[in-house]
């Protein structure tokens, strides 16, 4: 996908997102994200894009941590989620296509990072408002879904921060059933976990269905559609492959 796209999908999630919110209201559970209200996740994702955005409108080549979480609630709460909302698309819309600026992930360039990485956060969190709202969520295109296990797998689980180990070397294999080679390898053990892109036909497990619906389990919205061979490394997968704000 081009960066120009993952805009577009950061620009309509995070309004599908701020309804669903509206809906639900600030006080109401998000099931998605246990121990969390609709007011946290605005707060969160909402500092998120202000952060993300800082990057890329100011040029940052160093880590920065977040600008802390705001005391607003109600329609204050959306009103400003909404601003950090628009502001993030804004920068990114109109950034430099070279611009220099930290990232924590491979990519072919910083804005296609920010790009990439602030659609799938909101697209995540915008499943988690609607959680909170019981009805029926907006569809996830297949290859956004297929970026987006690819980013998860290849990317936050190439990093040292990933608790994804086993103390026996275990072979799990994730397969997208409605897209042409969308088929990862991960090889697990006391390091880290290392995923490559294909079958390779020793898998101790395998996790398969469609990409919208893998995307979501392996980030632990949804249970894992089919699961074939030792559940146990599905299991171990929900336990230990949360990735957490820091």
């Amino acid at each position: 996908m081009e960066t120009a796209e993952f805009v577009r999908t950061l620009e309509r999630e995070g309004l599908l997102l701020a309804m669903a919110a509206e809906e639900a209201g600030t006080e109401a559970k998000v099931p998605t994200c246990p121990g969390w209200l609709v007011r946290d996740l605005l707060r969160h994702t909402g500092m998120v894009h202000r952060w993300a955005a800082a990057f890329v409108a100011e040029g940052r080549t160093s880590h920065h941590p977040g600008g802390g979480l705001p005391d607003l609630d109600g329609t204050e709460l959306t009103a400003w989620f909404r601003e950090g909302h628009r502001y993030l698309v804004d920068t990114l819309a109109t950034a430099a296509p070279d611009v220099r600026c930290w990232h924590f992930l491979p990519a072919p360039s910083p804005l296609a990072f920010w790009a990439r990485r602030q659609a799938h956060e909101t697209t995540v969190h915008r499943i988690d408002a609607e959680s909170a709202c019981g009805g029926t969520s907006a569809p996830i295109g297949r290859d956004f879904a297929v970026d987006g296990i690819d980013e998860l797998l290849r990317g936050f689980h190439a990093r040292p921060k990933s608790g994804v180990r086993s103390e026996e070397p275990r072979v799990l294999q994730v397969r997208a059933t409605d897209a042409d080679g969308a088929v990862w390898t991960v090889r697990l053990s006391g390091e880290l976990p290392v995923t490559e892109r294909g079958e390779r036909g020793d898998a101790d497990c395998e996790v398969v269905g469609q990409a919208a619906h893998l995307y979501l389990s392996l980030w632990n919205r949804l249970p894992f559609p089919d699961v074939t061979g030792d559940a146990s490394l599905a299991t171990l997968w929900r336990e230990r492959s949360a990735v957490t704000w820091s």
